[in-house]
């Protein structure tokens, strides 16, 4: 069995009172000086914790200008403001985006170097400031993972940085945090969440320790998500699928993902698609392209999910994969590729994107060639075609 490191806050906070815990942490921990990264949709969540604070005699200065996907220039941004400020305590508070963007700014607050040079694993150098994540949405699991990932406008691409410096001092799960999510946001972002597990679960570096956060996560996901999308005042399925977030995240240190997101990264760099889109998508085709390699494994999963089990593991494997694109379906998730604005002519530039992220590409349970990256891409163009 290979070593792992599992890397994870020291404190995790669950629960409808998450957010005011955090705040009296923070207080008890003689934090004065507060920077929140957010997005402008979420200031009616943000104030009630700045008030709090305020009330507490800490300074807060809220930065609402972190989009759904980050980018270097909007980091730079951050980072100027954050820097005139002196945080004592970062706290991202938002979807993927917003936490990604907190990670970004607590590493980086008393760094001169660009972004730029941080990409890849093991860059950063020891964080200075505190880093507390309140997530709104249930799908990146960024507030417990040691990734963090910006669009790089110069190449189009997602890029990551990967660090024990990026994993938070603290998460803190509030799923009434989670209930102003649209329907759709809350389809595409559960659906990230169940790709991470997927992709942890079966993946050459899957590891036992692992293991026990991805299937539960999956089944997570096969209990509530068709009911957060439906219902999102229903507390019972929002936390559910914070959970499943939460193991999701958990998996990204220790094994991480592989194709679905190393296809996906492209869709969201040149054509803007949402990731949890992205992934749903790439999805379905990444499975049955890597059946044959862990039939086993798809069919723990597809079991996990709620598939029948069927004759052998492959028949079971494949009922799994019949299931998620019924139930994208049901989501509201986009049927193919064409449905979110890709073209025939768009896919060579696309595979030769994916194929430059390596570190997702080597954890694939089969070998990924562009020639196969070029089949996938072609049969999730339009809904029906040959994986």
């Amino acid at each position: 069995m290979r070593t792992l490191a599992l890397m994870q806050p020291p404190r995790i906070v669950i629960g409808e009172q998450a957010a005011e815990t955090c705040v009296s942490d923070a207080l008890r921990q003689a934090r004065r000086r507060i920077f929140v990264v957010t997005s402008p949709p979420l200031l009616t969540l943000v104030e009630p914790v700045a008030v709090a604070f305020r009330k507490a005699g800490a300074e807060v200065v809220i930065h609402d200008v972190i989009a759904a996907e980050p980018t270097v220039r909007m980091l730079d941004t951050a980072l100027a403001a954050a820097r005139s400020f002196h945080p004592d305590l970062v706290m991202g508070l938002g979807g993927g985006s917003a936490l990604d963007a907190a990670k970004f700014v607590a590493a980086l607050a008393h760094e001169t170097r660009p972004v730029n040079e941080f990409f890849g694993p093991d860059k950063l150098p020891p964080r200075q400031v505190g880093l507390v994540c309140l997530p709104t949405t249930s799908g990146t699991g960024s507030e417990v993972s040691p990734n963090a990932i910006l669009l790089d406008e110069a190449d189009q691409l997602k890029k990551a940085s990967i660090s024990p410096y990026l994993v938070p001092d603290a998460a803190y799960l509030d799923p009434g945090l989670t209930r102003s999510m649209p329907p759709m946001i809350t389809a595409a972002t559960g659906m990230d969440a169940l790709t991470h597990c997927i992709e942890a679960y079966a993946n050459l570096n899957a590891h036992p320790a692992v293991d026990l956060y991805a299937l539960e996560g999956i089944r997570l996901v096969g209990r509530h998500l068709r009911r957060a999308v439906a219902e999102g005042q229903d507390l019972v399925a929002r936390e559910g699928m914070a959970m499943a977030s939460l193991y999701g995240g958990l998996c990204l240190g220790p094994v991480n993902t592989a194709a679905v997101h190393a296809l996906a990264y492209p869709l969201g760099g040149a054509f803007h698609v949402a990731h949890g889109v992205a992934n749903a998508v790439m999805l379905p085709h990444v499975l049955a392209f890597n059946l044959p390699a862990m039939p086993e494994r798809y069919a723990r999963i597809a079991e996990a999910l709620g598939a029948i089990p069927g004759r052998d593991a492959m028949e079971t494997a494949e009922r799994g994969i019949a299931l998620l694109r019924d139930w994208s379906r049901l989501i509201g998730i986009p049927p193919d590729l064409a449905s979110v604005g890709i073209t025939a002519d768009a896919i060579p530039e696309l595979a030769a994107s994916a194929m430059t992220v390596t570190r997702l590409l080597k954890n694939n349970p089969r070998p990924i060639t562009h020639e196969d990256a070029l089949g996938i891409y072609r049969a999730a163009l339009r809904e029906g075609g040959l994986s």
